[in-house]
């Protein structure tokens, strides 16, 4: 791998400052709607679909899969993915199949020994414009046709993804699990979601509010899905209304949209992920998202908005790796901040040539 250039670094630099600005713009809503969410979780499902009780559980095992592109961004995430997910595997309460990097680039890297991958095609070029996310679905399209998978479930999950606790099968037969994100709003944007989900098709209230990850769904509703889930992306994509009102999460509604167009719905989890800082405590929840930036003085407070004098923010770490035992919050940071830097700090000392990630 050689190393980036300068105009490129510049180009993802400005993206995310602008993924991060609106980013902020959400965090006001965010802390009020995350109030109470730590060990206690009186109810972790905030959403059941109708009959799906009944079903039970489908302690079945699922297939782990991921998307990702060959840059060191993406790369070093990934490797802190799966070392977490080789840990949690076989722990009791998980449900963890095999595990797959859907490497949408053409072409493999220097992780594909390391990391079970499957290769398939980016988008054309220029299909994106500039918004690679929408690689995803294409990526998924491909690789269920393509590959053996072996799992009768499949766990969409992300390189910012690292497991806290042993991941069990959350779907319930047909009706598949999600999390309920606070900034996913069908119902406040209904005007726009009617041009991609037609009144005939039932209420905008079956548009749940969520992305394609983390989901557990059976591979066999997936399938049917997820072409519809490229066409969606690519048609919101187009629409200049659209695109402006969803911006950085329009692949997520692009999911969202053609669940619905299917009949399907999903059992929303709050449980099923963390997000810090806003969420304090891991307890007793599966999944940490380290999206967003984690900056505080030196009291232990939050200074998000503003670089803080102790900043963990995967945003900083673009051309390469974060160095090997990252200093660790100070007192009065919440335990979920903590957690995370210990995990990762974990994994970069267990994972074989970690300083030699941009080497190959």
């Amino acid at each position: 791998m050689g190393r980036a250039s300068p105009l490129l670094l510049v180009l993802l630099a400005l993206g995310f400052f602008f993924a991060t600005y609106n980013l902020l713009t959400l965090v006001i809503q965010y802390k009020d709607s995350s109030t109470g969410l730590g060990s206690g979780i009186s109810d972790p499902v905030t959403g059941m679909p109708a009959n799906s009780w009944k079903l039970g559980k489908s302690n079945l095992k699922f297939h782990v899969a991921l998307t990702a592109t060959d840059a060191p961004y993406s790369q070093w995430q990934c490797r802190v993915m799966y070392y977490w997910y080789k840990k949690m595997k076989s722990m009791p309460g998980s449900d963890m199949g095999k595990f797959t990097r859907v490497l949408h680039s053409g072409k493999g890297d220097h992780l594909m020994d390391e990391i079970p991958t499957f290769i398939v095609d980016p988008l054309p070029d220029g299909l994106d414009r500039g918004y690679i996310v929408l690689n995803r679905p294409w990526a998924f399209v491909q690789w269920l046709e393509k590959a053996t998978i072996e799992e009768e479930y499949i766990l969409m999950a992300e390189p910012d993804h690292i497991f806290a606790n042993p991941l069990p099968n959350l779907a319930h037969g047909d009706n598949p699990a999600g999390f309920p994100f606070f900034y996913i709003k069908p119902t406040e944007h209904e005007k726009i979601v009617r041009k991609f989900y037609p009144e005939e098709k039932g209420p905008v209230t079956d548009v749940d509010p969520i992305g394609n990850s983390p989901v557990i769904i059976k591979k066999s509703l997936l399938e049917e899905i997820s072409p519809t889930w490229v066409n969606v992306s690519l048609r919101m994509k187009d629409d200049p209304e659209t695109d402006k009102a969803f911006g950085w999460v329009l692949e997520m509604y692009a999911y969202a949209v053609a669940s619905a167009l299917h009949g399907v719905r999903h059992i929303l989890r709050k449980d099923f992920m963390l997000q810090p800082p806003w969420d304090l405590e891991v307890g007793k929840r599966f999944i940490i998202h380290y999206t967003y930036g984690c900056d505080y003085n030196m009291k232990g407070e939050l200074t998000y908005g503003k670089i803080g004098e102790w900043r963990f923010d995967k945003r900083s770490y673009l051309s390469g790796p974060p160095p090997k035992n990252l200093t660790l919050p100070p007192p009065g940071v919440p335990e979920s901040v903590v957690r995370l830097v210990k995990m990762v700090n974990e994994a970069t000392a267990n994972i074989p040539g970690w300083d030699s990630l941009n080497s190959g």
